[in-house]
């Protein structure tokens, strides 16, 4: 096995997904300590960043989730402090994190999305129902972990929906329900793993179908053919690539009725909780818990 040095396992921090991302980083640390990686828990909620360097960390392990974690901030931190670190870079991580300017790009580059529209405080209500219909779903553009999400059945509901996710969020995005399903793609050092579908006990994918109810349903193989499946990983590759994903992340899609698959958003620091994606595609590969976090931490990178 490499020799890794002392590792940092960034997990906590500041954000709204702050308990998830404590277990994804506790499990990541279980693993490498498990695998004899010389590797140690850091929260920079409770510990100043500039103490990795202080303390000669020789990599780190980003398991932090949402802001001040996976936006590019931290990111750009350690590369002034020449630390090596998992996952994208500062502008692939901001960009990422910015589920609106992800959208411009792909929409740019001509990659299939759902039509949105940014809404405020002036919008015309009426006229974002008429151009994008009902149900329609309503985001804030800097969440992750489906934080601030509405979904949308009624008119009259819509404004109310657009003030839940502006609590999380100046930049609020409505989006057009499609309704084929969801799915998720897991990209590995380059390589999309195993689609897999996801079937949510609740009305959507929310925050607690991810990460507190156990009914919800993850399907590898996800049902699609092999045409259909090799198709969305291109995408998800193409999606990732776009935006200047590195190392590892998760690129989401919706599916309509007719088979058309649309970029929804990535992740490029996806969770790794019990109930995570990636390693559940990592496990249809054949690649298990232990096997992922070291092939992660083998493609940390400065810049």
């Amino acid at each position: 096995m490499i020799n890794f040095g002392k590792v940092a396992v960034l997990l906590g921090g500041h954000s709204a997904e702050r308990e998830v991302s404590l277990k994804s980083g506790a499990a990541v640390l279980a693993a490498l300590q498990k695998s004899g990686v010389d590797a140690h828990a850091f929260d920079p909620a409770e510990r100043d960043i500039h103490a990795l360097r202080d303390e000669k960390f020789d990599r780190v392990f980003i398991a932090l989730h949402g802001r001040f974690g996976e936006d590019g901030t931290v990111q750009g931190a350690l590369e002034l402090m020449d630390i090596p670190y998992t996952g994208s870079g500062v502008l692939a991580s901001a960009l990422a994190m910015d589920k609106w300017r992800t959208k411009l790009v792909w929409q740019a580059a001509k990659l299939p999305i759902p039509e949105f529209e940014m809404l405020t405080e002036q919008s015309d209500w009426q006229a974002v129902v008429k151009r994008l219909g009902l149900p329609l779903f309503v985001k804030p553009a800097n969440e992750g972990s489906s934080v601030g999400i509405s979904k949308v059945k009624r008119e009259e509901d819509l404004q109310a929906a657009y003030l839940a996710a502006a609590k999380h969020d100046k930049l609020v995005i409505a989006e057009r329900f499609v309704g084929g399903g969801e799915y998720t793609v897991a990209i590995l050092n380059g390589r999309a793993l195993a689609v897999i579908k996801i079937e949510p006990a609740n009305e959507f994918y929310d925050y607690e179908s991810k990460y507190l109810r156990d009914d919800t349903r993850y399907l590898c193989p996800c049902g699609l053919s092999a045409e259909q499946e090799a198709e969305m990983q291109q995408l998800a590759q193409q999606g990732f690539a776009v935006i200047g994903g590195q190392g590892w992340g998760r690129v989401d899609f919706l599916r309509d009725e007719q088979g058309k698959a649309y970029l929804l958003e990535v992740n490029t620091s996806p969770g790794m909780t019990d109930h995570s994606l990636v390693p559940m595609a990592a496990t249809q590969a054949g690649i298990n818990f232990e096997q992922l976090v070291l092939q992660i931490l083998e493609s940390a990178h400065v810049g």
